[in-house]
């Protein structure tokens, strides 16, 4: 469709680091279509404590897969490779450049090389197991999964409990290991070379300034609104809509427990700190990236395109 035979372009990077307005260049110029893979921005109820792209934005270019959840929904990265399937399918069909942009690595990380097909387990067992693993230890669990499921217990240190308990859940759960789920899951959606990948580095210190302003500016625009009438649903509060960056602190202002000023300094510090495990979480996870400052990546991806 577009240079190097890529389908589509990636666009990663930390919350307030300028991904949704290099989107709208890009596919302003291409003839794109920008898709969601931020897993917070998917629901409904939050449009601006999320900072999702506004009705001026989406009026200029298709935006796909924004706030097309009920904040009473689980939502997961499996259903929403399911949904992004049908997107890109979409827009090969319109013959537009699908412009995938967002913070959530598990969602570029599922796209690209493929997610496991893990059933879910039980909580009855899931909690058996780690109450197990609290009164015995991860290395004796890790002994059982050598006995039970060599294959498995090879993969993983004695002493990680986390991995070590998940995969004992998923032995109890489905008598089978968790290794043969893993090779059995969905495949990648597009391939290594069918995507240009680009993530966006910004200055710490200009990151913490944009978060901050970004904060206020939301405030300013009735977020605090929009969290009281989420909070007037009487949802779970373990639901992921319920945990967006910001509204845990709105809650709890809204709860009268604190004033707002401290709730929106701790709405900008949890932001601030995600930011920083979401950098590393991609240096790790996800090789093959280009990093680019905002400013660069517009050429960078311009030059692709050519």
């Amino acid at each position: 469709m577009h240079g190097s035979g890529a389908r589509a372009v990636l666009i990663a990077g930390p919350t307030a680091s300028g991904k949704s307005a290099l989107a709208l260049a890009v596919a302003g110029r291409l003839g794109g279509v920008i898709v969601n893979a931020d897993s917070m921005q998917v629901y409904r109820d939050l449009r601006i404590i999320t900072a999702r792209p506004g009705a001026a934005d989406e009026a200029l270019v298709p935006h796909r897969l924004y706030g097309h959840v009920d904040a009473a929904e689980n939502y997961s990265v499996g259903r929403w490779c399911y949904d992004v399937r049908a997107v890109l399918d979409e827009a090969r069909q319109a013959g537009r450049l699908p412009i995938l942009v967002g913070g959530t690595g598990l969602y570029f990380k599922a796209l690209t090389e493929g997610l496991s097909a893990v059933p879910p387990t039980p909580p009855e067992i899931r909690a058996a197991v780690r109450a197990r693993c609290d009164a015995e230890g991860a290395q004796a669990l890790h002994a059982e999964l050598a006995r039970r499921d060599p294959a498995m217990a090879g993969r993983l240190k004695p002493g990680d409990r986390m991995r070590v308990a998940r995969a004992l859940e998923v032995l109890e759960a489905t008598g089978r290991s968790l290794a043969d789920w893993q090779h059995d899951g969905m495949p990648a959606i597009l391939g290594p070379d069918q995507a240009q990948k680009i993530f966006l580095d910004v200055d710490r210190a200009e990151l913490a300034r944009r978060i901050d302003t970004r904060f206020d500016a939301m405030l300013a625009a009735g977020a605090l609104e929009e969290v009281w009438a989420l909070a007037a649903r009487g949802l779970d509060p373990m639901l992921p809509a319920m945990k967006a960056h910001g509204v845990p602190w709105l809650l709890r202002h809204l709860a009268g427990e604190i004033g707002l000023e401290e709730a929106a300094e701790g709405g900008k510090l949890d932001t601030r700190r995600y930011t920083k495990r979401q950098a590393t979480w991609f240096r790790h996870q996800m090789p093959g990236w280009t990093l680019a400052t905002p400013e660069a990546a517009l050429d960078a991806l311009m030059r692709f395109a050519a």
